[in-house]
């Protein structure tokens, strides 16, 4: 059974990775996301009736989306949902403890990253059908691969056929020339596979306490079924006492247990903007373009643009990466410092790590138009059939003006239906809900005021979404 990771902040990939926009929600030119391909990869393998997915709660009804678009077979899906990242471990420690109670321990696992590229379906999936041989024989399952070029950005693997002689840590570009020489050593995808019964007996025998920890949060944890689907809530009070490991570090360098399956699969783990650029064509000076551009006497270099006109002269070796709220320049040669930008917008508490201006809700996103002092301007589209919550604001005002479809608005104690060029005022301390009755999005523009307008000024008194007030 697939199981896809999906976390991570992707900060090489800023500013269109964002905290709650990571890697792999990026959508590459053929319109799909990393995530969707890696749905895709795992539910298109023969005998695959369910996916499980462990990511951050507040990503949830995100990746449903994206899955609800490709999903044509139909493959059910279930979702483990944690309330804050606690790396590799942890999260596959919960996926065996679930499938164990759900599938039983000889079921098979297939660990797969949500931020992954593979372009060869076959050859994955020949490489599935030996690993799957392999963790049958009690094995833990890695996938090796073939490397062809003296990468400095990934771990490597030296192995002996199947047998895993030992994992070496990111090497020097000198080391990484000669493993790729010798012919024995081969990039660490990040990929697994494993019985359930396998992973938890050597858990218990390397990483007791996340095992143990992970186990007594999800007897702690909220069940709930939907729509077609499962999904555990673990509990945020107990994930707190599970340890934060690795699986590379906690389990697979330390078991006696482990194999490799070597594999050319047309692999990339997309760790820049380099790599991501370079699935573009080059033009006859080497750019990788992708949007609306403008060059003079500019070389290899990568530029994508969003809604607005890029134009460059006289440069050469840079990424140029614009989106509406942030645009990064860089040297090609330090793509893999984008991550020191990432951090410190964090540190500063600056909203460009963790927000796009377009955002996603569960009802459908909205988008900051324009902000200042004391107003906030936004688009609101909203699903239809879908519903923002009831709620209300106790700083902020807010007028809503529909400009597309008719919603059903709760403003106080009354309830009225708005359509296109009509408006409703809410004032501050009003519940308030909008309610999208039509077959069409509903669109509107929202104009907050009042001393604060931050997102966190809301209650939420009922949401079909199960969110709750902080």
């Amino acid at each position: 059974m697939p199981v896809i990771l999906c976390g991570g902040a992707g900060s090489r990939l800023w500013p269109v990775s964002r905290e709650l926009h990571p890697k792999p929600f990026i959508r590459l030119k053929d319109g799909q996301s990393l995530l969707q391909k890696a749905f895709l990869r795992g539910a298109q393998l023969p005998g695959v009736t369910e996916v499980l997915t462990v990511t951050n709660r507040e990503l949830f009804f995100k990746v449903e989306d994206e899955f609800r678009q490709v999903n044509a077979a139909g493959v059910a899906t279930s979702f483990i949902l944690e309330p804050f990242g606690r790396n590799t471990a942890p999260a596959i420690a919960a996926a065996a403890l679930q499938m164990a109670e759900k599938h039983g321990n000889d079921a098979v696992m297939l660990v797969l990253a949500a931020d992954h590229l593979i372009a060869n379906q076959q050859a994955f999936q020949e490489a599935v059908i030996a690993a799957t041989k392999l963790a049958s024989e009690g094995r833990l399952v890695t996938f090796g691969i073939q490397p062809d070029a003296p990468e400095t950005g990934y771990g490597y693997i030296e192995a002996d056929g199947n047998t895993v002689l030992r994992f070496v840590e990111k090497p020097s570009l000198e080391k990484a020339q000669q493993y790729v020489a010798s012919g024995r050593f081969l990039w660490n995808s990040g990929m697994f596979c494993f019985s359930v019964a396998t992973m938890l007996r050597q858990m218990e025998l390397h990483c007791e306490p996340i095992l143990s920890a992970t186990r007594a949060c999800l007897s702690q944890s909220r069940l709930a079924e939907d729509k077609g689907f499962t999904r555990i809530e673990l509990d945020p009070h107990a994930f707190t006492s599970v340890p934060d490991g690795a699986i590379d570090y906690a389990v697979m360098e330390k078991s006696d247990c482990v194999a490799v399956v070597p594999c050319d699969i047309g692999w990339s783990d997309i760790g820049s903007w380099t790599a991501l650029g370079d699935l573009a064509e080059p033009d006859v000076n080497g750019n990788r373009v992708q949007g609306d551009t403008l060059l003079h006497d500019t070389q290899n270099c990568t530029i994508q643009s969003g809604d607005r006109l890029v134009g460059a002269v006289g440069v050469e070796n840079l990424l140029i990466i614009d989106t509406p709220d942030a645009v990064l320049v860089a040297s090609k040669s330090s793509a893999q410092d984008v991550k020191h930008i990432y951090a410190e917008l964090k540190a500063k508490g600056h909203e460009a790590h963790k927000l796009h201006r377009t955002v996603h809700r569960p009802w459908g996103t909205y988008t900051v138009l324009g902000e200042g002092d004391g107003f906030k301007i936004k688009r609101i589209e909203v699903k239809p059939g879908a519903s923002l919550s009831l709620q209300m604001h106790r700083h902020r005002s807010e007028h809503w003006v529909v400009v597309s479809g008719q919603a059903k608005v709760i403003n106080g104690t009354r309830e009225i239906l708005i359509g296109t060029n009509e408006s409703t005022y809410i004032p501050a301390g009003h519940k308030h809900r909008l309610t999208n009755l039509g077959t069409t999005p509903c669109v509107m523009i929202e104009v907050q005021s009042g001393d604060y307008v931050g997102e966190d000024d809301i209650v939420r008194f009922e949401d079909i979404y199960g969110r709750v007030s902080s």
